[in-house]
């Protein structure tokens, strides 16, 4: 398996797209769309986490160009945490259930998008793939022990800090 860093988190949005998919078309079957958002919600926790963790740190250390690009990231971090976080603690019979997870969906299409067109190439450029190799280790490392719910107090971090600020 490859550490490479870009690689790690392009294979993360592409599991996370596919449970996307799967929400929207899972219909009127809330059983599915349940157990979809908890999936969903799970892989989006560790994946911020070892972004803001390891990845964005290190880029801005690396890349200091990028600098404006990674706190735009934080942010939309910081926007997807409120709302897993909203939807952890959110009745699935609650009339806003869906239309929450369907924000987040979009909010998250939106920020995937913009790593793999247009941060991901920057970075690869800007980078060794030694450099990548070893920020994809971390990461890795990272990914054991990160918080797997959106109201563990480690994936909490970052948020409160944004409130505080």
């Amino acid at each position: 398996m490859s550490t490479d860093a870009i690689e790690l988190l392009t294979n993360d949005h592409q599991q996370m797209r596919r449970m996307f998919q799967e929400f929207q078309a899972a219909g009127d079957d809330m059983t599915k769309k349940v157990k979809l958002v908890g999936q969903i919600l799970e892989a989006l926790t560790v994946h911020t986490y070892i972004e803001n963790e390891c990845m964005y740190p290190e880029t801005r250390r690396l890349l200091p160009d990028l600098d404006e690009e990674i706190l735009e990231s934080y942010e939309e971090h910081h926007v997807a945490d409120v709302l897993s976080f909203e939807l952890a603690m959110m009745d699935p019979d609650d009339e806003n259930f869906e239309a929450k997870t369907m924000v987040l969906i979009e909010s998250v299409t939106h920020h995937l998008d913009e790593e793999e067109q247009e941060w991901f190439p920057t970075v690869r450029e800007g980078l060794s793939r030694e450099q990548l190799q070893d920020i994809g280790a971390r990461m890795v490392e990272l990914k054991k022990k990160a918080p797997r719910k959106p109201t563990a107090p480690r994936a909490l971090q970052r948020a409160m800090a944004a409130v505080k600020a």
